[in-house]
């Protein structure tokens, strides 16, 4: 597994701000960032070659979206997901993910297809090392080709904001990666016969699937999560 550090992040000197703020996420997603420690601006300016204004615009915009969170006098720290938070993203994740996977088969692509297939077989590899930074990034890749597939700009950027928000949950995962797989590749199959209702089904599933596993999960001294009703 390569580390997190050593990773360049490449920056064109067009649309400033917008390139910060998806670099910020990509290293959110590369657990670059401890929940625990609060972000280092300043090391951040000196890595990127910019000033501190791109990067505190970036940072309001991820702290507007719940991602992050500014604590005046302290610092910046990616936001903890609590139990009962990840179940109630889980809750909205599972309607819209499967509108998004129902939409989405009705309309894919041999090219959606064949992403979607290289996508998996590579995800296959990484479950056998359960390497939890290199699936977080292929199971990114993989949803995202649903979203872009279901053709709705409007629910694929609502969907983006709430996987970013569960990527702390991620790293917990490692135990249930084939199982996550093994419902890909149900996805899979779906987009394959352009079947929208087996689609949102194996979606469905997923997410369900989920929400069970955020529940038995440990988190430490948490107080019990407020009942979360799905639909």
């Amino acid at each position: 597994m390569i580390e997190a550090e050593s990773k360049t992040y490449s920056l064109v000197r067009t649309n400033l701000n917008s390139q910060i703020y998806q670099i910020l996420k990509e290293m959110i997603a590369d657990q670059r960032f401890n929940p625990d420690s609060y972000i280092n601006v300043e090391k951040l300016t000196r890595e990127l070659g910019v000033s501190r204004t791109p990067i505190w615009e970036a940072i309001r915009r991820l702290e507007q979206e719940g991602i992050v969170v500014h604590t005046p006098h302290k610092g910046v720290k990616v936001r903890e997901l609590t139990q009962d938070m990840a179940l109630k993203l889980y809750v909205v994740r599972e309607a819209l993910e499967s509108l998004s996977a129902r939409l989405g088969a009705g309309r894919a692509t041999p090219d959606t297809v064949a992403r979607m297939e290289s996508c998996l077989a590579g995800q296959a590899l990484i479950v056998e090392q359960v390497d939890v930074v290199a699936y977080s990034r292929s199971d990114h890749e993989f949803h995202l080709l649903i979203y872009e597939s279901s053709g709705n700009e409007l629910l694929t950027e609502v969907l983006e904001v709430l996987r970013y928000k569960t990527l702390p949950l991620a790293f917990r995962m490692g135990p249930y990666f084939e199982e996550f797989l093994g419902f890909h590749r149900k996805i899979l199959l779906a987009f394959r016969r352009n079947d929208g209702q087996a689609a949102e089904d194996a979606m469905r599933s997923h997410n369900r699937r989920m929400l069970e596993i955020i529940r038995t999960v440990s988190w430490g001294d948490e107080k019990e999560p407020d009942t979360v009703t799905e639909p």
